[in-house]
Protein backbone atom coordinates (compact mmCIF):
# COMPACT_ATOMS: atom_id res chain seq x y z
CA UNK A 1 0.00 0.00 0.00
CA UNK A 2 1.84 2.90 -1.22
CA UNK A 3 0.30 6.63 -1.37
CA UNK A 4 1.18 8.49 -4.66
CA UNK A 5 -0.96 11.54 -4.47
CA UNK A 6 -3.93 12.67 -6.37
CA UNK A 7 -4.94 15.15 -9.12
CA UNK A 8 -6.75 17.10 -6.93
CA UNK A 9 -3.76 17.57 -4.30
CA UNK A 10 -0.11 18.98 -4.93
CA UNK A 11 1.97 16.51 -2.71
CA UNK A 12 5.78 16.83 -2.38
CA UNK A 13 8.09 14.33 -2.69
CA UNK A 14 9.07 15.04 0.69
CA UNK A 15 5.69 14.40 2.00
CA UNK A 16 4.84 11.71 -0.56
CA UNK A 17 7.84 9.84 1.18
CA UNK A 18 6.22 10.55 4.98
CA UNK A 19 3.11 9.57 4.40
CA UNK A 20 4.63 6.25 3.07
CA UNK A 21 7.21 5.68 5.91
CA UNK A 22 4.14 6.21 8.29
CA UNK A 23 2.56 3.36 6.56
CA UNK A 24 5.58 1.00 6.41
CA UNK A 25 6.04 1.94 10.07
CA UNK A 26 2.74 1.13 10.65
CA UNK A 27 2.77 4.94 13.23
CA UNK A 28 0.47 7.72 13.45
CA UNK A 29 1.30 10.45 10.86
CA UNK A 30 1.82 13.74 13.00
CA UNK A 31 1.26 16.93 10.36
CA UNK A 32 2.62 20.19 11.31
CA UNK A 33 2.38 23.25 9.66
CA UNK A 34 1.25 26.85 9.22
CA UNK A 35 -2.85 27.18 8.97
CA UNK A 36 -4.29 27.11 5.81
CA UNK A 37 -1.05 24.60 4.29
CA UNK A 38 -3.45 21.46 3.65
CA UNK A 39 -3.16 19.34 6.73
CA UNK A 40 -6.52 18.36 6.91
CA UNK A 41 -6.99 18.16 3.33
CA UNK A 42 -3.69 15.51 2.89
CA UNK A 43 -5.53 12.86 5.09
CA UNK A 44 -8.52 13.44 3.08
CA UNK A 45 -6.89 12.91 -0.49
CA UNK A 46 -4.55 10.25 0.83
CA UNK A 47 -8.02 8.40 1.42
CA UNK A 48 -9.08 9.07 -1.74
CA UNK A 49 -5.93 7.77 -3.39
CA UNK A 50 -5.75 4.48 -1.56
CA UNK A 51 -9.57 3.73 -2.25
CA UNK A 52 -10.05 3.59 1.68
CA UNK A 53 -12.76 5.37 4.11
CA UNK A 54 -11.66 8.12 5.75
CA UNK A 55 -13.17 8.67 9.55
CA UNK A 56 -12.82 12.19 10.80
CA UNK A 57 -12.20 13.44 14.31
CA UNK A 58 -11.98 16.77 14.80
CA UNK A 59 -10.95 18.36 18.58
CA UNK A 60 -12.76 20.60 19.98
CA UNK A 61 -10.91 22.30 23.43
CA UNK A 62 -13.56 20.43 25.64
CA UNK A 63 -12.85 17.22 23.53
CA UNK A 64 -11.68 14.52 25.67
CA UNK A 65 -9.77 11.00 24.73
CA UNK A 66 -12.52 8.94 25.91
CA UNK A 67 -14.57 10.42 23.27
CA UNK A 68 -12.36 8.92 20.47
CA UNK A 69 -12.91 5.31 21.84
CA UNK A 70 -16.66 5.13 23.33
CA UNK A 71 -19.16 6.80 25.51
CA UNK A 72 -21.51 5.51 27.71
CA UNK A 73 -25.31 7.36 27.79
CA UNK A 74 -26.28 6.96 30.90
CA UNK A 75 -28.97 9.91 30.90
CA UNK A 76 -30.78 7.73 27.91
CA UNK A 77 -30.68 4.81 29.92
CA UNK A 78 -32.20 6.25 32.90
CA UNK A 79 -34.91 7.97 31.10
CA UNK A 80 -35.66 4.34 28.81
CA UNK A 81 -35.68 2.59 32.26
CA UNK A 82 -37.98 5.39 33.80
CA UNK A 83 -40.45 4.26 30.73
CA UNK A 84 -40.13 0.55 31.35
CA UNK A 85 -37.43 -0.13 28.16
CA UNK A 86 -36.88 -3.94 27.56
CA UNK A 87 -33.30 -2.65 26.03
CA UNK A 88 -31.94 -1.06 29.91
CA UNK A 89 -31.41 -4.87 30.64
CA UNK A 90 -28.42 -4.59 27.96
CA UNK A 91 -25.62 -2.07 28.54
CA UNK A 92 -24.49 -1.95 25.36
CA UNK A 93 -27.16 -0.53 23.79
CA UNK A 94 -26.12 2.57 25.38
CA UNK A 95 -22.60 2.46 24.23
CA UNK A 96 -21.61 4.81 21.61
CA UNK A 97 -19.11 3.72 19.37
CA UNK A 98 -16.44 6.53 18.82
CA UNK A 99 -14.12 7.08 15.49
CA UNK A 100 -11.13 4.85 16.86
CA UNK A 101 -13.97 2.31 17.95
CA UNK A 102 -15.07 2.25 14.16
CA UNK A 103 -12.05 2.67 12.36
CA UNK A 104 -10.57 -0.32 14.42
CA UNK A 105 -13.67 -2.53 13.63
CA UNK A 106 -14.08 -2.06 10.10
CA UNK A 107 -14.12 -5.16 7.51
CA UNK A 108 -11.33 -3.20 5.58
CA UNK A 109 -8.68 -0.59 6.74
CA UNK A 110 -9.58 2.97 6.88
CA UNK A 111 -7.72 6.87 7.41
CA UNK A 112 -8.61 8.20 10.83
CA UNK A 113 -8.17 12.15 10.89
CA UNK A 114 -7.63 13.34 14.29
CA UNK A 115 -7.11 17.28 13.18
CA UNK A 116 -5.89 20.09 15.44
CA UNK A 117 -5.25 17.66 18.57
CA UNK A 118 -3.57 20.71 19.71
CA UNK A 119 -6.28 22.40 20.58
CA UNK A 120 -7.18 19.50 23.00
CA UNK A 121 -5.99 19.73 27.05
CA UNK A 122 -2.12 18.74 27.34
CA UNK A 123 -3.15 15.21 28.70
CA UNK A 124 -5.19 14.51 25.68
CA UNK A 125 -2.23 13.05 23.79
CA UNK A 126 -1.08 10.93 26.71
CA UNK A 127 -4.45 9.63 27.28
CA UNK A 128 -4.37 7.96 23.44
CA UNK A 129 -0.94 6.08 23.73
CA UNK A 130 -1.68 3.01 24.21
CA UNK A 131 -4.36 2.89 21.99
CA UNK A 132 -2.66 4.12 19.06
CA UNK A 133 0.21 1.90 19.97
CA UNK A 134 -1.34 -1.27 20.16
CA UNK A 135 -4.46 -0.45 18.84
CA UNK A 136 -6.35 -2.18 21.26
CA UNK A 137 -8.90 -0.75 24.11
CA UNK A 138 -11.02 -2.11 27.42
CA UNK A 139 -14.58 -1.54 27.76
CA UNK A 140 -15.85 -1.89 31.42
CA UNK A 141 -19.22 -1.21 30.92
CA UNK A 142 -19.65 -4.61 28.50
CA UNK A 143 -15.81 -6.09 29.50
CA UNK A 144 -14.94 -6.47 26.25
CA UNK A 145 -11.47 -6.00 24.22
CA UNK A 146 -11.83 -4.22 20.94
CA UNK A 147 -8.81 -5.15 18.90
CA UNK A 148 -8.21 -3.53 15.54
CA UNK A 149 -9.09 -6.58 12.88
CA UNK A 150 -7.17 -4.09 10.71
CA UNK A 151 -4.65 -1.32 11.95
CA UNK A 152 -6.08 2.19 10.22
CA UNK A 153 -3.55 5.05 9.03
CA UNK A 154 -3.68 7.49 11.36
CA UNK A 155 -3.46 10.61 10.31
CA UNK A 156 -2.95 13.98 13.05
CA UNK A 157 -2.52 17.40 12.44
CA UNK A 158 -1.30 19.84 15.00
CA UNK A 159 -1.22 24.07 14.71
CA UNK A 160 1.94 24.07 17.07
CA UNK A 161 -1.03 25.80 19.12
CA UNK A 162 1.45 23.96 22.33
CA UNK A 163 3.63 21.36 22.87
CA UNK A 164 2.91 17.85 22.76
CA UNK A 165 4.79 15.19 25.30
CA UNK A 166 7.45 14.01 24.17
CA UNK A 167 6.14 9.90 24.58
CA UNK A 168 3.25 10.77 22.22
CA UNK A 169 6.01 12.39 20.10
CA UNK A 170 7.94 9.15 20.11
CA UNK A 171 5.05 6.91 18.74
CA UNK A 172 4.82 8.92 15.52
CA UNK A 173 6.29 10.03 12.33
CA UNK A 174 6.68 13.32 12.22
CA UNK A 175 6.62 15.95 8.79
CA UNK A 176 6.51 19.84 8.42
CA UNK A 177 4.55 21.19 5.68
CA UNK A 178 6.88 23.97 4.66
CA UNK A 179 5.25 26.66 2.95
CA UNK A 180 4.95 26.31 -0.66
CA UNK A 181 7.48 28.15 -3.06
CA UNK A 182 6.42 30.12 -6.16
CA UNK A 183 6.81 27.39 -8.14
CA UNK A 184 5.21 25.08 -5.87
CA UNK A 185 2.23 27.23 -5.33
CA UNK A 186 1.81 27.92 -8.79
CA UNK A 187 1.37 24.07 -9.05
CA UNK A 188 -1.71 24.48 -6.04
CA UNK A 189 -3.31 27.44 -7.87
CA UNK A 190 -3.39 25.45 -11.27
CA UNK A 191 -5.17 22.58 -9.53
CA UNK A 192 -7.90 24.95 -8.66
CA UNK A 193 -7.89 27.67 -11.26
CA UNK A 194 -7.05 25.80 -14.31
CA UNK A 195 -7.84 28.19 -16.72
CA UNK A 196 -6.57 31.25 -14.63
CA UNK A 197 -4.57 34.03 -17.09
CA UNK A 198 -0.83 33.84 -16.64
CA UNK A 199 -0.45 37.52 -16.20
CA UNK A 200 -3.27 37.67 -13.29
CA UNK A 201 -1.98 34.82 -11.66
CA UNK A 202 1.94 36.10 -11.72
CA UNK A 203 0.68 39.59 -10.15
CA UNK A 204 -1.07 38.18 -7.88
CA UNK A 205 1.13 35.73 -6.59
CA UNK A 206 3.89 39.00 -7.06
CA UNK A 207 1.77 40.62 -4.53
CA UNK A 208 1.12 37.50 -1.98
CA UNK A 209 4.67 36.51 -1.54
CA UNK A 210 5.19 40.28 -0.77
CA UNK A 211 2.77 40.95 1.86
CA UNK A 212 4.12 37.50 3.61
CA UNK A 213 7.30 39.18 3.43
CA UNK A 214 6.29 42.05 5.73
CA UNK A 215 7.96 42.04 8.69
CA UNK A 216 5.53 42.23 11.97
CA UNK A 217 2.74 41.21 10.09
CA UNK A 218 0.36 38.99 13.12
CA UNK A 219 -0.95 36.88 10.80
CA UNK A 220 0.53 35.69 7.22
CA UNK A 221 -1.85 35.08 4.67
CA UNK A 222 -1.95 31.56 3.73
CA UNK A 223 -2.99 28.89 0.49
CA UNK A 224 -6.37 28.63 1.49
CA UNK A 225 -6.63 32.68 1.78
CA UNK A 226 -4.57 33.20 -1.78
CA UNK A 227 -7.09 30.53 -3.22
CA UNK A 228 -10.11 32.78 -1.60
CA UNK A 229 -8.41 35.99 -3.25
CA UNK A 230 -7.90 34.89 -6.45
CA UNK A 231 -11.41 33.13 -6.60
CA UNK A 232 -12.87 36.73 -5.87
CA UNK A 233 -10.73 38.51 -8.64
CA UNK A 234 -11.45 36.37 -11.11
CA UNK A 235 -15.40 36.54 -9.95
CA UNK A 236 -15.36 40.44 -10.25
CA UNK A 237 -13.34 40.31 -13.19
CA UNK A 238 -9.99 42.51 -11.96
CA UNK A 239 -7.40 43.36 -14.34
CA UNK A 240 -3.79 42.29 -13.28
CA UNK A 241 -2.94 45.71 -14.02
CA UNK A 242 -5.08 46.76 -10.85
CA UNK A 243 -3.05 44.86 -8.65
CA UNK A 244 0.29 47.37 -8.90
CA UNK A 245 0.67 50.63 -9.84
CA UNK A 246 2.56 52.01 -12.89
CA UNK A 247 5.42 52.56 -11.25
CA UNK A 248 5.39 49.23 -9.27
CA UNK A 249 5.32 50.73 -6.33
CA UNK A 250 3.69 49.14 -3.12
CA UNK A 251 -0.18 49.58 -3.51
CA UNK A 252 -3.13 48.24 -1.47
CA UNK A 253 -4.41 45.27 -3.29
CA UNK A 254 -8.09 44.89 -4.36
CA UNK A 255 -10.26 42.90 -1.93
CA UNK A 256 -7.36 42.79 0.56
CA UNK A 257 -9.68 41.46 3.02
CA UNK A 258 -9.43 37.90 1.71
CA UNK A 259 -5.78 38.17 2.61
CA UNK A 260 -5.27 40.31 5.78
CA UNK A 261 -7.84 38.90 8.92
CA UNK A 262 -7.26 41.48 11.29
CA UNK A 263 -7.09 45.05 11.78
CA UNK A 264 -3.55 45.43 13.22
CA UNK A 265 -2.33 43.60 10.02
CA UNK A 266 -3.98 46.01 7.53
CA UNK A 267 -3.33 49.25 9.60
CA UNK A 268 0.55 47.95 9.14
CA UNK A 269 -0.11 47.59 5.76
CA UNK A 270 -1.53 51.22 4.60
CA UNK A 271 1.39 52.70 6.86
CA UNK A 272 3.78 51.06 5.18
CA UNK A 273 1.71 52.16 1.04
CA UNK A 274 2.10 55.77 3.15
CA UNK A 275 5.78 55.96 3.74
CA UNK A 276 6.18 54.21 -0.05
CA UNK A 277 4.34 57.12 -1.52
CA UNK A 278 6.35 59.93 0.79
CA UNK A 279 9.10 58.33 -0.49
CA UNK A 280 8.66 58.72 -3.73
Amino acid sequence: MRFEGTSSYVTTPDLMLAVNAAITLQRPLLIKGEPGTGKTMLAEEVAAGLGLPLLQWHIKSTTKAQQGLYEYDAVSRLRDSQLGEDKVRDIGNYIVQGVLWQALAADSPAVVLIDEIDKADIEFPNDLLRELDRMEFYVYETRELIKARHRPIVIITSNNEKELPDAFLRRCFFHYIKFPDKETMEKIVGVHFPNLKKELLREAMEVFFDLRQIPGLKKKPSTSELIDWLKLLMAEDIPPEALRSREHKVTVPPLHGALLKNEQDVHLFERLVFMARQNR
